[in-house]
């Protein structure tokens, strides 16, 4: 695959998993010293690993919120709760998750990320209301 068709690939999945609001706020926010990043993240995170076929987008969603856990990254946690409903994960499955984190990543993390879920979840069901 060439890198103009891995980035396409990649911004169909990223579209599909993150939501046209979010990819297009990040597309306008380009700049000279981020836009080779984002080219970097669409090509790679999105159209060589998302598109994989060896685990479906529900594990890697779960896997991705899991690792930002782990890794204490927020703004990524936050963005992959909001996302994981766009791959088929359920909130009873983000709980387990969670549920796990506590275990390998720590008390404190999944209590900080079980905070950061219950937030995002509210902030979701008031924009469905």
């Amino acid at each position: 695959m060439d890198e103009k068709q891995r980035w396409n690939d990649g911004m169909e999945v990223r579209r599909a998993v993150l939501g046209n609001a979010h990819v297009d706020r990040a597309e306008a926010n380009r700049t000279e010293l981020t836009t080779e990043f984002q080219d970097l993240i669409t090509r790679y995170a999105w159209g060589e690993i998302w598109t994989r076929p060896g685990l479906a987008r529900h594990t890697r969603s779960l896997m991705t919120i899991c690792m930002m856990v782990a890794l204490g990254r927020e703004e990524e946690l936050k963005l992959h709760l909001r996302a994981a409903s766009n791959n088929g994960v359920t909130r009873d499955e983000i709980k387990e998750a969670l549920l796990q984190t506590a275990i390998y990543c720590g008390v404190p993390a999944a209590n900080s990320a079980f905070a950061m879920a219950q937030k995002v979840f509210a902030e979701i069901d008031a924009v469905a209301t």
